[in-house]
């Protein structure tokens, strides 16, 4: 299936907000870095911090793949594992309101492999893979390896090989699990935990997965420090973070903003909107459906969560007036049943019950047994797949609930005492 229609313009318009250290996108707007470029920013330098792992834990820089985990804990896992090690900058972005990595790989690859490298070193492996699924990327990425090895051979850390592995764009390629599944000579597809990659990944080997920008950012931070990181954002979200707004957006694109600005105050920075917003899809699609209320909500992982939602990629889609929230739950959900893995039966059954319930409600033809089954999966969906796709899917049916009960048409003429029967899908935790 095609992505929703109404959702699938991509943004290209890059800058940064205010005079925040970190990516820079504001230096790359017209061209990608070149490396020598990058040296005047200090990239590929030496860290200046003696002890990398201990400088992230102070900086409190947490993963930008969707999950937000702690970036020092991963690290330091892999880093006290036994034998050989790999590491993995994941670049392969299959959320499809995010363009952030693509930006990022296309503009700022040397930063990435910096990042990646810095990595290496750190947690002593001896491979280091650039994981990617679009062409622009894998053609900056090789160009900018070939461009350090033809300059600065020894920049690469002795005794590492340097690879580029490059898998079709799908939704859960990007799952880490999945990531090393196919960097091993695999389908890209998740796998159940436990083992976790940190402990068994490629090649069964202990292996640390990070999204692109988390390396960006990691790499900034070895050079300048965690209380320059921490001089923006927020106590429990410090520095900044790379945001893709689009939807109702006057200038749709990628910014790099500190933590701690509302959802009101990110669209104004991109020229407000475009007409009065009736909603936010939060976190890419991974976070569900907001209301329009929420514009005032504060970004940063902890209000977000607040907020019954999610910051995720920090992808944030402002649906504009004369579009239904209701009609988007049904595309967005039939998306979620089109690129399930079909691994898990579960997430097969689930994604695509929740799809047939949003479309009944988007034809006018919902019954009460449609609405409470929603509700229920809401709650119980979540946390029973091999990975969180099936989590994505369970969150628009909480929230869209939730959020717009007003647009929850159920007739009662169209209801029995039949319909009110739930729906129970095998697997579903009660």
């Amino acid at each position: 299936m095609k992505t929703p229609t109404v959702l699938a313009a991509r943004p290209a318009f890059v800058t940064t907000v205010g005079h925040a250290p970190g990516i820079e996108p504001r230096l790359a707007v017209d061209r990608p870095l070149d490396l020598g470029s990058e040296r005047e920013r200090s990239t590929y330098g030496p860290p200046t911090c003696p002890d990398v792992i201990a400088e992230l834990q102070a900086a409190g820089l947490r993963g930008r793949g969707g999950a937000g985990f702690p970036a020092h804990v991963k690290w330091r896992g892999v880093a006290e594992a036994a034998g050989p090690r790999v590491v993995v900058a994941n670049g392969e972005e299959g959320e499809p309101s995010s363009h952030k990595d693509r930006w990022l790989l296309t503009h700022r690859p040397h930063l990435v492999l910096d990042g990646l490298l810095i990595a290496a070193r750190t947690v002593g492996a001896d491979r280091a893979v650039v994981y990617l699924s679009h062409p622009e990327t894998e053609t900056a990425v090789r160009a900018a390896i070939a461009e350090l090895e033809a300059d600065d051979p020894a920049a690469l850390p002795a005794g590492v090989r340097l690879d580029v592995h490059v898998v079709e764009p799908t939704y859960v390629a990007g799952d880490e699990t999945a990531v090393c599944r196919s960097i091993s000579g695999g389908p890209a597809l998740p796998t159940a935990r436990p083992p976790r990659v940190g402990e068994k990944g490629v090649d069964g080997l202990p292996t640390l997965v990070s999204n692109v920008e988390t390396l960006a950012h990691a790499a900034w931070i070895a050079r300048h420090g965690a209380a320059a990181y921490r001089a923006h954002g927020s106590t429990d979200s410090p520095g900044t973070t790379l945001v893709t707004l689009s939807g109702a957006c006057a200038r749709p694109g990628v910014y790099e903003v500190p933590y701690g600005l509302t959802v009101a105050e990110l669209f104004d920075l991109a020229g407000g909107f475009t007409s009065p917003p009736t909603g936010f899809l939060m976190g890419g699609w991974f976070g569900g459906l907001l209301g329009p209320a929420h514009a005032t909500t504060v970004c940063t992982y902890e209000d977000v969560r607040g907020a019954g939602s999610g910051l995720g990629c920090a992808a944030i889609t402002a649906l504009g007036s004369h579009e239904d929230p209701i009609a988007v739950a049904a595309e967005v959900s039939a998306w979620y049943a089109a690129q399930s893995a079909q691994q898990c039966g579960v997430c097969v059954k689930g994604t695509a019950s929740i799809r047939d319930a949003f479309a009944s409600l988007n034809a006018g033809t919902a019954t009460e047994r449609d609405r409470d089954n929603l509700a229920r999966w809401g709650q119980t969906l979540p946390g029973r797949g091999a990975c969180a796709f099936l989590d994505g899917a369970a969150t628009w049916a909480r929230t869209v609930l939730g959020e717009f009960p007003g647009h929850i048409d159920i007739s009662t003429t169209r209801s029995s005492e039949s319909d009110t029967r739930t729906t129970t899908i095998e697997g579903e935790s009660r």
